[in-house]
């Protein structure tokens, strides 16, 4: 495909400083309908002549053609960076059988094919037109039986499924099928170019010139990358001077795998393999490289592949329907046996079928595999342009199908009541706690210990550390109690501080630590999913602003707002947001002080506040707790449902009953005659408690609360919610946001 190794040198190092510069953009080129559409649009489009001389004239094509097989290069390179490896080894018997045989059967079931309609040779055809034949057959059949990882990775990303239960599987399966076929084509390649040779000697100096090569990148470059890892402090961007070296080391490999006649991409897909994925160093090659590559070079190139296709060189005879039926053969039985696979693992049945249609996925990578063997004419024209237009129809087809097939929400919907009000574990609580910085450790902390953990009421803490997916390909989940070593260390801080909180409280907390590498949009997955596993009665979320120490707002993490509402929506039990105005996290000490601390709940009705009131009741608890119960009563008819009266009078009857009386606990109702009035109530507080705890009060209307939602900056806490967490609200009082479960079956 690449033949201007020189050029791409060339270019590559005129381009390196410039890329050194650029940073990721919001939204990346992925090859799913988009790109179809760029194939089928180009595709139609070249059909004019002079369309193409306008475009692309004559004197550009070398350095255009060099130009975009750069781009390819550096989208292999990039490929290799983002693989996790080490997920060979983790990955279980499934995986590793539907990877296989995702690679063997399609080889096989085409192989079957080809052979059964071998007898089509005219009598009077001449041998070469039968070796072109069958040469044009066999370029059909493997190219049609490899699945590239890359095209995988960016199906799921689009469809969101990239850490669910299907992506994991999918991934795996993936990365195997992969780098067996990698393998397999290296060897084959280097095979077929010792026969083509007669000068023996030197074809086989070039293979073993191959594996040292090999060799070289597995045993000095990457312990010499790795020192690099271990040299930049942590938490500190690589040296710019490591990355041009990295990128150089790219071209240069290329260059040397060029001349060794396995191709131009094999040196820079060993050399991205070999670099350590993840932060520091395979992220920002990630961030410098991959705008450039995906956001403008990779687009060019499949530009230009596909207007090299001529649909006047399609016709309709026999030669047409034999090669489409080794298209559809291999296609079909990639689904079948991945499906049949799945299926015999027990997976539902729609669920093994979106499996077998990820794994027979095509792309950019089948688009470039098609361009290198017409260019070594193995191919014709007419089944290059045949394999031009199915990859647009499967890319088209395959996304579609799985949304239609695979839901990834309904594995949350609960067939029990997990939450405060309902918790049957035998007087344990289980919580999930989210931690995405550590600015979130101390408030979190403080939060569960006031909910007064003891050893006849204990509470079970599952503390996850979410982490951006940067530099990789795969999703990372890690239990750090199956995994004693920790993988990661920008998550011992996490670990540290909730085991030293477990140890404060012996016998009365219990912590399970675990970490989770995702993307941003796909991280309430994670927590849902983490959620449903450890039967988790409450999630805390950390909300997305970010208060100075004077009590503005200091930032503000819209991508971690868009989490938190997946998780109101997804949650398979209750959810709390945690509004973390400063005073519960900046006190160096992990547990309460001595010193008391002052708590509300602002009961209004609802399943929400009962929620709320439920978890106030555990902290009553502890002496150093003084809560208020504030319960605020519409003048007129407030419209609310019946069963909620009678639930909210069930509610607040048990605790007068329970805990009223008490020393730390104190309890008001009080009319309010309008929503003006409660506005001044509301806000009048937030500076005489440490802690608020409301309900969102989902789906909840309250003639107190009419017309409040209008002016909500951040509608998913609630109206009760936002005015405590407003920007213009400058004071001390932190706020949980409860939401009670959502749907039980």
């Amino acid at each position: 495909m690449a033949k201007f190794p020189f050029q791409i040198a060339g270019t590559s190092v005129l381009c390196c400083i410039s890329m050194l510069q650029l940073h990721p953009p919001s939204h990346r080129y992925e090859m799913t309908l988009d790109s179809a559409g760029l194939i089928l649009g180009s595709t139609f489009l070249g059909r004019d002549e002079r369309f193409q001389k306008f475009l692309f004239p004559a004197k550009s094509q070398g350095t255009l053609g060099a130009f975009t097989s750069f781009g390819y290069l550096l989208f292999q390179f990039m490929s290799g960076v983002k693989m996790d490896t080490g997920m060979i080894r983790k990955t279980g018997p499934k995986a590793l059988a539907i990877g296989v045989l995702n690679l063997v059967v399609p080889l096989v079931a085409g192989g079957i094919a080809m052979l059964a309609n071998r007898s089509y040779n005219p009598n009077n055809a001449y041998i070469g037109d039968q070796i072109r034949r069958q040469r044009n057959r066999y370029g059909i059949l493997v190219a049609q039986s490899m699945t590239a990882f890359p095209v995988i990775a960016l199906l799921l990303k689009d469809l969101k499924i990239l850490n669910t239960e299907l992506g994991r599987l999918a991934m795996s399966s993936g990365l195997i099928t992969h780098l067996l076929q990698v393998a397999i084509t290296s060897v084959n390649t280097i095979w077929f170019s010792n026969l083509k040779n007669k000068q023996d000697y030197n074809q086989t100096l070039d293979s073993f010139l191959c594996m040292a090569l090999v060799i070289l990148i597995i045993f000095i470059i990457r312990p010499a990358l790795l020192w690099v890892v271990q040299q930049t402090p942590k938490g500190r961007p690589v040296n710019d001077l490591y990355i041009f070296f990295v990128i150089l080391l790219c071209f240069v490999s290329g260059v040397f795998s060029y001349y060794l006649d396995v191709g131009v991409l094999f040196g820079p897909f060993i050399v991205g393999l070999a670099i350590p994925e993840g932060p520091p160093l395979g992220s920002a090659l990630v961030d410098k490289l991959d705008t450039f590559s995906s956001g403008v070079l990779l687009p060019t190139f499949i530009t230009l592949v596909t207007l090299r296709t001529s649909l006047s060189a399609l016709a309709i005879n026999k030669s047409s329907i034999v090669s489409i039926v080794l298209m559809v053969v291999p296609f079909a039985s990639k689904i079948i046996v991945c499906s049949l696979v799945a299926r015999y693992c027990k997976m539902p049945l729609n669920d093994s079928i979106a499996l077998g249609l990820i794994m027979s996925i095509k792309g950019v990578v089948d688009l470039a595999t098609y361009s290198f063997i017409r260019d070594q004419g193995i191919i014709d024209q007419t089944t290059f342009a045949l394999l031009v237009i199915s990859t647009a129809a499967i890319a088209m087809f395959v996304p579609s199908m799985v949304q239609l097939l695979y839901d990834p929400s309904r594995k949350y919907a609960s067939y029990q009541k997990r939450n405060i009000m309902h918790s049957r574990h035998g007087g344990k609580l289980p919580i999930l706690a989210c931690i995405h910085s550590s600015d979130n450790i101390v408030a979190t902390i403080k939060l569960l210990d006031a909910s007064t953990p003891t050893v006849e009421n204990p509470i079970v803490v599952h503390a996850l550390h979410l982490i951006e997916l940067r530099g990789r390909a795969s999703p990372i989940f890690i239990s750090h109690q199956v995994h004693k070593r920790t993988d990661i260390s920008y998550s011992e801080n996490v670990i540290h501080a909730f085991k030293q909180f477990e140890r404060n409280n012996w016998g009365s907390v219990a912590v399970q630590a675990f970490t989770a590498i995702s993307p941003r949009n796909l991280m309430h997955e994670d927590i849902c999913t983490l959620a449903l596993d450890v039967l988790a009665s409450l999630i805390i979320v950390p909300f997305h602003r970010k208060w100075g120490i004077d009590g503005s707002v200091e930032s503000e993490d819209q991508c971690l707002r868009m989490v938190n509402r997946n998780v109101l929506d997804r949650a398979p039990c209750s959810v709390g947001i945690l509004v973390d105005r400063g005073h519960l996290g900046r006190s160096g000490s992990m547990t309460l002080s001595v010193k008391a601390h002052f708590v509300a709940v602002i009961f209004l009705g609802g399943k929400d506040d009962q929620e709320a009131l439920t978890l106030a009741k555990r902290m009553t608890r502890n002496e150093n707790v003084n809560l208020t119960v504030m319960r605020y009563i519409s003048k007129g008819r407030d419209g609310s449902d019946m069963e909620d009266d009678m639930n909210d009078m069930k509610v607040l009857y048990d605790f007068k009953q329970n805990r009223v009386g008490q020393g730390n606990v104190t309890y008001i109702e009080k009319v309010v005659n309008d929503c003006p009035e409660l506005v001044q109530l509301v806000r009048s507080m937030a500076d005489q408690y440490d802690l608020i705890l409301v309900g969102r009060r989902y789906n909840k209307e309250s003639t107190l609360t009419r017309g409040l939602e209008e002016w909500s900056e951040v509608p998913e806490i609630g109206v009760i919610g936002d005015l405590l967490a407003s920007s213009d609200v400058r004071r001390r009082a932190s706020v949980l946001v409860v939401q009670q479960q959502l749907t039980t079956y």
